[in-house]
């Protein structure tokens, strides 16, 4: 048995003895956590916002850890590894897969599965499905809290910026400087962009943005005038690029408002609530708008900038904690308290 943070129903996260997981296929890794976090998605789920997830569920998809054991088929991996995961799991070789478009793997075990569908990494053993496919090695320069992002969050920015289509000529637009909004910063500076607008309510997260540079101009809407800022930094244009990254009614609105026309606008950000596109006002602005869940194809690549300490990630990591407090955690993190933005939570000790 192991302890995990279990979802019971609507409402109800328990922290409980678990079954230690076993290997079930030849392609399957068991991992020993190390270090894991929590997600807004964990939140989502919590509130019933996901309805693929199964009750009795292990949460957690953004974890890292040390190979424990391995599959008979599995062959770029040794026990002893340290690895980061990968949120998405996929078999490689069907159609979607073969296109890149891993978040929508056929097999039963693929897209986003793990702390959704089947056992996640809020556990001290996780079992990972094509393992080779899904843990990328953390090189020993690295260490666990600088690659706890790799495989979700920093995924997310950086497949956005791909769908986005981000060049040097734009002004990027970025609503929401929570976590995937401040990793999808840091991910739109590798592309070279003119400027990275930041929009947020929050001065705090704000100011995070700016003063470690993934931002270069910061816009709070409760005292901006944000359209008329964005209009004065692009010739009246509005937006080249638009990433939404904070789900509410009102952010969705604002993302439409500033893209300038002809823009791309991707919607990063999972809502709880059903959204309504205003086509009669926007119709003529011929908007491209892209959204979904990550494509988790890009860890490798992610992994080399984290190496080459081109993505710092640490300055997200406001707080810290050992398994025993996850529950604590979990309450500061949904409440957003003592202005948190992520929170390390250590499992066991890594190598």
């Amino acid at each position: 048995m192991m302890k995990a943070v279990v979802y019971k129903e609507k409402g109800k996260l328990v922290f409980e003895e678990h079954t230690k997981p076993s290997l079930v296929n030849d392609t399957d890794v068991i991992l020993k956590v190390t270090l894991t976090t929590i997600c807004s998605s964990d939140i989502h789920i919590k509130h019933g916002a996901v309805p693929r997830a199964q009750k009795g569920v292990v949460l957690g998809h953004e974890f890292v850890g040390i190979v424990a054991e391995t599959g008979a088929a599995v062959k770029k991996l040794q026990v002893g590894d340290r690895v980061a995961v990968n949120c998405e799991t996929f078999c490689g070789e069907c159609f979607y897969c073969k296109n890149g478009y891993v978040n929508n793997c056929t097999d039963k075990n693929g897209g986003w599965a793990l702390g959704c569908r089947i056992d996640g990494g809020q556990a001290e053993y996780a079992r990972i499905p094509f393992a080779d496919n899904c843990l990328t090695k953390i090189p020993a320069n690295v260490t666990d809290e600088q690659a706890l992002f790799n495989g979700d969050l920093l995924s997310t920015g950086y497949w956005g910026c791909k769908i986005g289509e981000l060049t040097s000529e734009d002004v990027v637009a970025i609503i929401g400087a929570g976590p995937a909004g401040l990793c999808a910063m840091m991910c739109a500076r590798l592309f070279n962009p003119q400027k990275i607008i930041a929009i947020d309510i929050d001065d705090a997260r704000l100011q995070v943005a700016k003063a470690n540079g993934y931002a270069d101009i910061i816009l709070n809407p409760l005292h901006d005038d944000v359209t008329a800022e964005i209009s004065k930094y692009t010739a009246g244009r509005g937006a080249d690029k638009v990433f939404e990254v904070a789900g509410s009614d009102k952010t969705f609105a604002l993302a439409l408002d500033i893209a300038r026309p002809n823009a791309i606008v991707v919607l990063i950000a999972m809502y709880e609530n059903n959204q309504v596109l205003p086509l009669p006002n926007i119709y003529g602005k011929n908007l491209t708008i892209k959204f979904g869940g990550v494509d988790g194809v890009f860890c490798q690549e992610i992994m080399k900038h984290i190496e080459q300490g081109e993505i710092n990630a640490l300055p997200l990591l406001t707080h810290h904690t050992d398994f025993a407090h996850i529950m604590e955690a979990y309450d500061i993190f949904e409440n957003k308290k003592e202005n948190v933005i992520k929170i390390a939570v250590r499992v066991a000790e890594s190598l």
